[in-house]
């Protein structure tokens, strides 16, 4: 009854910040949209199926900062991916373009999922949704489909890049053990510190 209680109360929560953000993430969105469209060919958003609450698969929103052809150079990439399997990471991407780098570095490109919040597919804060399927899952990883995927989380406040899946696993079930409103505000609080940094750099 308590787990169902705070759910309600984080739905709730999201879907307030949400629309009290709405009038002033619109404008950006549209910016950001045109940018994209006058620096390289192809879609404004790039849709890809993520693995969410319970296993399910959903389409997650994203504004496209790589190449239109990108899926199809990831094999290429491979042998220069910096993390282990099946995680995907190459230092100086070359599918990467001009405004994706903008994109990537102020982390505008992630402002789309905002959408899928509003759906109801992701919260603001928890687990971030990954791109392989549940198959790939040891048992004990299981436990982050808990709780609704988070447009951001712990792992990218606390270790972002640095930590391999393991270690973002471990830090995802030390958020679900102490969720709360109070540390969602403080893990958004955290995030734009870091998003603010990141960009000084």
């Amino acid at each position: 009854m308590r787990r169902k209680v705070r759910r309600g109360v984080k739905r709730i929560f999201d879907l307030a910040v949400c629309l009290v953000a709405m009038p002033f993430v619109l404008p950006v969105l549209l910016v950001t949209a045109l940018a994209i469209r006058l620096d390289s060919p192809g879609p404004v958003l790039f849709v890809h199926q993520r693995t969410g609450r319970g296993g399910r698969r959903f389409p997650m929103l994203k504004f496209r900062t790589m190449v239109r052809n990108a899926e199809d150079l990831k094999a290429s990439l491979a042998h220069l991916s910096i993390v282990p399997a099946p995680d995907f990471k190459v230092i100086n991407d070359p599918r990467i373009t001009r405004m994706g780098k903008i994109l990537r570095a102020t982390s505008l490109d992630e402002l789309p999922q905002l959408l899928n919040v509003l759906a109801g597919h992701m919260s603001l804060v928890g687990p971030r949704p990954t791109s392989f399927s549940v198959s790939t899952y040891s048992l004990w990883h299981t436990r982050r489909l808990e709780v609704r995927p988070g447009l951001t989380g712990l792992w990218q406040v606390r270790g972002r890049n640095e930590t391999d899946f393991d270690e973002r696993l471990r830090l995802d079930l030390s958020y679900i053990d102490h969720s709360c409103l109070v540390f969602d505000l403080w893990i958004l609080s955290a995030t734009v510190v870091a998003v603010i940094r990141r960009r000084g750099e």
